[in-house]
């Protein structure tokens, strides 16, 4: 049972996560508040969250803010933030505070659950657009290389692949097929001429 918390000021927004992840096997939704305040006041110490997600835009504290609280209190819990801020200073705040993952709030409830399932097992869930400006962000040049070279769909793939996922995780991030992912890798291969995983993720540092 994956244990799950919200931080959510948008009522109709709040009350239909939580709805959704009740009715869904597996998932419990144990806490929801409107304010990273109110979520704290709520959080008794015998209980337990695995995974907490979070506005960033809140009254009161940031959701930026929270996070950091929630590892302090929780330090196995993971947090992913559910925002509509796509700009770079925030979703590097976040990640610095101690964000696990990175979605934007016009993510469809069904990618939402398999980003927490894979955050629970060890992913790291971003929105395609957040995981590569980080990307580009830690590997400027290797971005530009990248760009010249590959379809945005397959920089997406490339991008997946740098975050450790699997091929699996890959297509149910891009919403494609497993066949259509290892098409794509295949010629990822060709064009920068590796042929694994292993010199795939190498070559940038070279």
């Amino acid at each position: 049972m994956i244990r799950l918390g919200i931080i959510e000021d948008d009522d109709q927004i709040r009350n239909m996560l939580s709805a959704f992840f009740n009715e869904q096997g597996g998932f419990s939704c144990l806490l929801a508040a409107h304010s990273v305040e109110s979520f704290f006041e709520q959080w008794q110490d015998d209980l337990y969250l695995d995974i907490v997600l979070s506005d960033i835009g809140l009254p009161g504290e940031s959701g930026i803010r929270g996070v950091s609280r929630i590892k302090k209190h929780a330090p196995k819990c993971q947090v992913i933030m559910l925002t509509v801020y796509d700009d770079a200073n925030r979703v590097f705040q976040a990640l610095c505070n101690g964000a696990s993952g990175y979605l934007l709030k016009q993510t469809p409830l069904p990618k939402i659950k398999e980003a927490v399932l894979s955050l629970y097992d060890g992913g790291a869930p971003m929105s395609p657009g957040i995981a590569r400006m980080v990307v580009e962000y830690f590997n400027p040049k290797n971005a530009e290389d990248l760009g010249e070279k590959l379809t945005p769909r397959e920089a997406q793939i490339v991008a997946a692949i740098e975050e450790g996922l699997t091929n699996k995780e890959v297509a149910i991030r891009l919403g494609i097929s497993l066949e259509t992912v290892k098409y794509h890798i295949k010629h990822i291969y060709e064009k920068l001429e590796v042929n694994s995983r292993h010199a795939l993720i190498s070559r940038k540092y070279k």
